[in-house]
């Protein structure tokens, strides 16, 4: 059984549905958009903005959505377990063509831990805003 409420739950899977098939749309978009199709990579585009609010409506419902220093703590925190933990073990257990697809994840990756602790003493230094 779930640790988590019922109500919380349903939002976490729906929150994980929607941003699933958004980014579905957005890789349909770049295909349609290869293939010389504008027109539908925009309608593509376009479905994935909509599943993209219907997932950040979820994800406010959860209480999710948190302050400045806490959302880079958090995402911080993601970047670093999937990067040390989750990814080299998925690594370990697929064939070499798979792990060539993570091996790329996990440097991009790397590239958005240094981004998102560079904007966490961005952040700490500011008064207000980010300097441009």
């Amino acid at each position: 059984m779930s640790r988590l409420p019922r109500a919380q739950e349903y939002l976490k899977t729906g929150f994980t549905a929607e941003a699933a098939a958004a980014a579905r749309c957005r890789a349909y978009a770049q295909a349609a958009e290869r293939a010389g199709r504008p027109n539908l990579a925009a309608a593509w585009r376009e479905l994935a903005a909509e599943k993209d609010g219907l997932a950040i409506a979820q994800l406010e419902a959860a209480g999710k959505v948190w302050g400045d220093g806490e959302a880079i703590a958090a995402a911080l925190a993601e970047e670093r377990f999937e990067n040390h933990s989750l990814y080299p073990r998925m690594v370990r257990e697929v064939d070499a063509e798979t792990a060539a697809v993570f091996g790329q994840v996990i440097a991009a990756q790397e590239v958005h831990a240094e981004r998102l602790a560079a904007l966490a003493e961005r952040l700490r230094a500011a008064t207000a805003d980010l300097p441009a």
